[in-house]
Formats: structure tokens, sequence, C-alpha cells
């Protein structure tokens, strides 16, 4: 029988903590990473990427953002999910610890390089909730090269996404550049034409009212700004910049400012520019109610709960509809 004393202890402590070091810092580090067979999504990093990736490391970044994502994620809405041969070659993967901040195995292209530039200068600018500390600190040069280290995040697959915003970045820049109307006519043009005759389906409410703020202030504000105007303090960095909801006024309804639009382009997004999709973010009746936020507060032109109309959902309280 082993009687226990300090002794005892202090000896079985000091052999778990051993094995556990074993287990976790020796074995790893003597298990060649160029064994695991690459996958279909791996392609090796540029040199651009690899110093981005030393100064990911060195700020710690891992330790908030995990870089694999387990089946049980799947509800998370990535389009595949990561697998250990995406990371052959590594010392070692960045697989983080705790996930205080979203997963970023497949962020590669989901966001346009000016958005990443906000981002990392200050996070609250384009995630108005978000805890992750700033890095105003950063040169240019390392903030594109740890931008261009989570672009790549996601292999080919990162490599398609980022073809896509470049291939829509310029059109975007004309379409901008061209002025007001031309800009907003381009930007309709590539709205499906359903959506631009869809009135927004939910009446405002005094609650539907805060929600829709809560989410503009949770989502929208550091990018169009408090008044709707695109100038929030991303515009530093975004171009062409944030839309400025308060022109599409003078086009009325039939020029497009309807809840279907807006819907539409807060659900997907569009694509070449900082303006990133919420379809995974936010449910529908959220996207509805800060579509009439925006159009009551920044547009004034609002088209909630008028014709054509479908069946009220249960939840909806009584609000006189306008002709009855």
């Amino acid at each position: 029988m082993i009687h226990m004393n300090a002794k005892v202890v202090g000896i079985g402590t000091s052999l778990l903590v051993a094995l556990i070091f074993v287990l976790v810092v020796v074995a790893p580090t003597y298990t060649n990473p160029e064994s695991h067979v690459q996958s279909a999504n791996y392609r090796p990093r540029t040199e651009q990427e690899e110093r981005g990736r030393e100064i990911y490391i060195t700020h710690g970044c891992q330790y908030c953002h995990s870089q694999y994502i387990r089946t049980v994620d799947w509800g998370l809405g990535a389009e595949r999910l990561a697998e250990a041969g995406d990371y052959a070659g590594e010392t070692a993967p960045q697989l983080g610890s705790i996930r205080n901040g979203p997963d970023l195995s497949q962020q590669g292209g989901e966001h346009t390089n000016d958005w990443h530039a906000a981002h990392f200068y200050n996070p609250r600018w384009t995630r108005p909730e978000s805890f992750m500390p700033p890095f105003p600190y950063f040169t240019d040069q390392e903030r594109q090269e740890i931008t261009a280290y989570v672009q790549s995040l996601g292999g080919k697959m990162a490599d398609f996404r980022m073809a896509r915003q470049y291939k829509w970045r310029d059109p975007a820049i004309a379409a901008y550049e061209s002025g007001v109307d031309k800009n907003i006519e381009w930007l309709h043009r590539h709205v499906p034409e359903g959506w631009l005759n869809v009135p927004n389906p939910y009446p405002i409410t005094e609650v539907s009212r805060l929600r829709g703020a809560t989410v503009y202030q949770r989502h929208c504000l550091g990018c169009h700004g408090p008044v709707g105007d695109g100038q929030g303090p991303a515009v530093a960095f975004i171009y062409p910049p944030p839309f400025n909801f308060t022109t599409l006024r003078r086009h009325g309804l039939e020029g497009g400012a309807t809840g279907g639009m807006l819907y539409y382009q807060i659900m997907n997004g569009i694509t070449g520019t900082a303006m990133p999709y919420f379809k995974r973010e936010l449910e529908s009746e959220k996207i509805w109610d800060v579509s009439n936020y925006v159009a009551e507060q920044f547009i004034g032109l609002v088209d909630a709960n008028t014709e054509p109309r479908g069946i009220d959902a249960a939840f909806e309280p009584p609000v006189p509809v306008k002709g009855e």
C-alpha cells in the first residue's frame, strides 16, 4: 500500500507533467508534418503570405482564432470542413486553443483586402462589437502581409473566392467613379428583378424599429456611419467607399429603393466591395428589420407591409394597412 505524503504527491505530479509535456510538446515536434498527405485543396504559400503568418503567430492571433472546423461546427455555414492535409508541411498548424474569435480556416476571399486593412487597424470599424485588439501600429507592409496570409486561408477555394472579388472590384470602382446615378443603376442592375419589386413584408412597429436599430449598430455603423451617409470611420481604408443610403431618396421606390432590394444586398453582400454578406449571421426577420430601419431613417421611403402582400405572419401585431 502506498502511503500518500508530500513526497509521493510531488513525484506523481512531476511524472504526470512530464508525460503531458512529452505528448503535447515533444511528440508533435518530432512528428514529420511532411508525412501528411496534401489535401486536394492544399497549395504552398507565397513568401508574402509566409511573412504574414509570422506576424500572425507573433501577435498571438491563434489564441483566439481556430483554423480547424470540426464536424459539429458544420452549422456555422462553411463550404467545407478543414482537413489535416490542408496544413501539410506547417510547423505547427495554427489551430488555436479557444474560440473567442471566429474560425479562420476558410477566411480567404470572404472579405476584400481593404475590409481587412480597416479591420486590423481597428476591428470596431468593421465589427462594432468586436473585442479583438486594434493594430494601428502595423506598417503598411505588415498590414499587407498579414492580410495576404489571412486571404490564403482556405487554399485553392480561397484563391477562387479572391479571384471572384477581383473580378467584380474594377466594375464596382468604375461604377462609383461614374457618379451617383450610374453607381445606383449598376448596383440595381445586379439585383434580380424579382427582388426589386418586393416590398418589405413586415410593418414597422416600436419593437421592430428597435431591433433594426440594434442590428445596424452591431453590424453596419462602422462603415455606413450613424446617419447612413457612408462616412463611418472605416471609410479611411475602404474604396469604393461604403454606400450612401441617403442618395436613394431622389430615386423613389420605383428606382429600386424597395425593401426587397435592401434585403437582397444585405443578405448577399456586394462582391468586389467591402460590403460583406450577412445571410449566415442574420436570420430573415433581422434583415427585414434593418432594411426597414435604413429605409425609414436614411432614405425616407418606406414600403413596409404594402401590396403585393401575402398572409401576415402569426406573430405580427395588428397594424393598419394603407388603403384599408
